[in-house]
């Protein structure tokens, strides 16, 4: 997956288990073919260690692209051991940092996720930026994480749904007598954030004005398309499986979730327009046994060839502005941070959505139930 995630607010999270080892399996590179990626062969002293690291993830593909990409150059080059865990998820890290038993020490979470957990009280550990590479840029650097991955929430449709143009933009999504077929989009029941903003560009908001958001026209424009959206999903698996199964014929989805969905002969396309740029970040929980080494893994992870490798691995965007000397150009070509996609997309604005987050999902739970 990155938010902030976050997607939403919630963690960008997937289990293994509902994709299906052939889906995953493209996102691999085999191990002749792992020559070709660049290796980082030195890092500084103040990033080596002894001991573990304790890492929860979102799982499934993205997990299986981080351990080649830089959970397992991390150990050998550091000292340090990495143990990682699917299912990241702010719920989990509040109620372990309450009881005080912290079985993470670090977390891949949105930057909306660790926001509002600060806003409700003392979650998170402050980043030691001294670490950090200076390619990082500070548009991804903030007091309670550090920004890690760019990724896009894009419109995913099937090829063969329709006869004719493509749909293009949340309009065409809304528009099922010209694109038929069911539908599925973001829930909240593992604690998401509504997508108000592609409800709001269905109805004709220019996305240079969507932000504030306009609430009541946002569920307006919902309500057009309720009756035909089956699946309101939490985990980034679920679209991909209803698209390989025809369940749905359009639906949103993570962009790095598709590549797996075509490399397994899956006719399925992603539409650019409109989609919404969004970051994953690394959050230290308050009280991690081993934040030092968690600090000293997030410091390597953002450096510019372990950043390189992951989005050689998955087609997500890179946080260090180095990276690029090190992905090819046709590589780029499908990143969400390339300048031709990036400028189809729309910043995600994280603070609009902590400060309103409370209202949207309380109102948007009571509009699914009514």
């Amino acid at each position: 997956m990155a938010k902030d995630r976050s997607s939403s607010g919630f963690s960008r999270r997937a289990t293994l288990g509902l994709l299906g080892a052939g889906l995953a399996a493209p996102f691999i590179r085999p191990a002749a073919a792992q020559a070709a990626w660049p290796e980082q062969t030195t890092i500084p002293d103040a990033l080596k260690g002894t001991g573990e690291v304790r890492i929860a993830t979102f799982g499934g593909t993205m997990q299986e692209t981080q351990m080649k990409a830089y959970f397992e150059p991390f150990e050998k080059i550091s000292g340090i051991k990495v143990r990682a865990f699917p299912g990241s998820n702010p719920t989990k890290i509040k109620a372990m940092v309450e009881t005080g038993n912290v079985e993470w020490d670090m977390a891949q979470l949105s930057r909306g996720s660790i926001m509002n957990l600060q806003k409700q009280g003392d979650y998170f550990e402050k980043i030691d930026y001294s670490l950090v590479d200076s390619g990082v840029d500070e548009a991804y650097r903030f007091e309670y994480g550090l920004e890690m991955l760019v990724w896009a929430q894009v419109l995913a449709y099937r090829t063969d749904a329709f006869k004719g143009a493509a749909p293009k933009g949340w309009a065409d999504f809304w528009d099922t007598k010209k694109f038929p077929g069911e539908r599925a989009m973001v829930g909240t029941s593992a604690g998401g954030w509504p997508e108000l903003e592609f409800a709001l560009m269905a109805a004709g908001v220019p996305p240079d004005k969507l932000y504030p958001l306009d609430i009541d026209k946002g569920f307006a424009s919902y309500d057009k398309i309720k009756k035909d959206v089956i699946k309101w999903w939490d985990t980034g698996a679920v679209p991909i499986q209803l698209l390989t199964d025809r369940e749905v014929t359009m639906t949103t989805v993570w962009n790095g979730r598709m590549a797996a969905l075509q490399a397994a002969g899956v006719p399925g396309e992603i539409s650019w327009s409109q989609g919404l740029l969004k970051r994953d970040a690394w959050g230290i929980p308050k009280g991690a046994k081993n934040k030092v080494n968690a600090m000293k893994f997030a410091a390597y992870s953002t450096m510019a060839i372990p950043q390189a490798r992951v989005s050689l691995g998955i087609p997500y965007g890179s946080v260090n502005s180095k990276s690029n000397e090190y992905i090819p150009a046709e590589r780029l070509k499908v990143l969400p941070s390339a300048p031709a996609i990036k400028s189809q997309l729309v910043n995600y604005n994280y603070d609009w959505w902590i400060d309103n987050k409370d209202t949207v999902v309380t109102r948007f739970n009571k509009w699914l139930l009514s």
